[in-house]
């Protein structure tokens, strides 16, 4: 049984709104947090060199190595790894909406021998131990109640030596309480999790923490950069003007989240020995 954080995140990803707004304002391919060369590069292009960052960081990457892709939205990261490196992933995702639209643009890509969409939940993997060489998952595990079952999950099913690629929204580690609450009101948690408990949570599960780049401006830089395009295009897109509005607010909460310090965002590489 899924957590109640992820029947939420599957119903509002499920949305006819959020799948519009993603896609639309996302670019269709990523749906993630991008790396910005400068204030106003497109989105599309930010997402796309968050996944490159992330693959230059994973040690001996080797056609033919198997990846479980953690809330793998749209494919994006997946088609990546297949077509530049050569990987087979198993793509778990929790929105039927984003998979069909997943599947559609892996078969017009020529990826779809090599990329398996599954329906389900990243709390439990349909797979068993030691299957993957690589565990991935951008700005995904924020959505579960159960991080440290995630992340049990995803050493379980790696093979020793293997590695886990990760980002994740996260609030900063000396991040004041209570200040986070409209944030988390917004996306229905209870919580964020932190650099440290990230650190502290692998630990826990047999993962050892190889790397972490803390990348946090680039997170501020990233809302910043989709409240202006969702201002920019708002009488274009094809939402309900109470979604349209609850995102401005939204992402004007996280943009203040981060300049004010309370929030954190980097990339993780943990390895099961």
């Amino acid at each position: 049984m899924s957590s109640a954080a992820v029947e939420v995140a599957r119903s509002y990803y499920d949305s006819d709104d959020a799948d519009q707004f993603y896609s639309a304002v996302w670019g269709g391919e990523d749906i993630h947090i991008g790396i910005y060369r400068s204030k106003l590069e497109p989105i599309a292009d930010a997402s796309r060199r968050t996944v490159q960052e992330m693959a230059q960081r994973i040690p001996d990457l080797e056609r033919g190595q198997r990846v479980v892709d953690l809330g793998s939205g749209y494919c994006g990261a997946a088609r990546y790894l297949a077509r530049e490196h050569g990987l087979r992933v198993d793509a778990v995702n929790l929105s039927e909406v984003e998979n069909r639209r997943a599947r559609e643009l892996n078969q017009a890509a020529g990826l779809h021998d090599r990329i398996q969409v599954v329906d389900g939940s990243f709390e439990t993997l349909p797979f068993e131990d030691g299957l993957f060489d690589l565990a991935w998952s951008q700005d995904a595990i924020l959505h579960s109640e159960r991080r440290e079952q995630v992340l049990h999950e995803a050493h379980r099913v790696l093979r020793a030596g293997g590695h886990m690629v990760l980002t994740d929204p996260m609030q900063s580690d000396d991040c004041p309480p209570g200040v986070l609450q409209p944030i988390l009101d917004r996306i229905h948690l209870g919580s964020l999790g932190s650099p440290r408990f990230y650190q502290a949570a692998a630990e826990k599960v047999g993962l050892v923490l190889d790397d972490y780049t803390d990348l946090t401006p680039q997170l501020v830089n990233h809302y910043r950069r989709v409240l202006e395009e969702t201002e920019a295009r708002a009488s274009d897109l094809r939402v309900s003007a109470a979604y349209l509005e609850r995102m401005r607010t939204g992402l004007r909460h996280w943009i203040e989240g981060g300049e004010a310090g309370h929030l954190a965002w980097g990339i993780f590489l943990f390895r099961k020995p």
